[in-house]
């Protein structure tokens, strides 16, 4: 059986993109994987680069907004950031709904490098995340 998970963020061009890259990547055909923003801010080039670094190309998903009829079927509801924990609406009953907080890298201050290596830090915190749910739903 597939399982239907939604990664869920403000502005679905960072956090939510990466984790959904990553699922997609790590979980197999074990998952059907989504990602939705509160507001859509379009796709991260930083983001989009340090996921190519790490082998995962996330440069085909696009930046959505969440849609209520999507959210009707999906299994499992994951929140990446606060905003969007605070303001996501009501779920289904039959949707499970986690809180996976991440810094945004989008607000990192400091040089172009400073910058990127926040990218890559959060990056490889959600793979992390990732890894450890992969091992605990099979």
């Amino acid at each position: 059986m597939t399982t239907r998970v939604l990664f869920l963020c403000t502005g679905n061009s960072c956090r939510s993109q990466m984790a959904e890259g990553w699922l997609k990547q790590l979980g197999g055909d074990h998952y059907e994987v989504f990602s939705a923003g509160i507001e859509a801010h379009g796709k991260n080039p930083r983001a989009i680069t340090v996921m190519q670094e790490a082998g995962v190309d996330i440069s085909g998903q696009e930046s959505e907004i969440l849609d209520p009829e999507l959210l009707k079927t999906i299994d499992l509801l994951v929140t990446v950031c606060g905003h969007a924990d605070e303001h996501c609406p009501v779920v289904p009953a039959t949707c499970e709904k986690q809180h996976w907080p991440f810094d945004d890298p989008a607000k990192a201050t400091g040089s172009k490098e400073e910058i990127m290596d926040e990218f890559r830090r959060v990056r490889d915190q959600i793979k992390t995340r990732i890894e450890a749910f992969i091992r605990t739903n099979p």
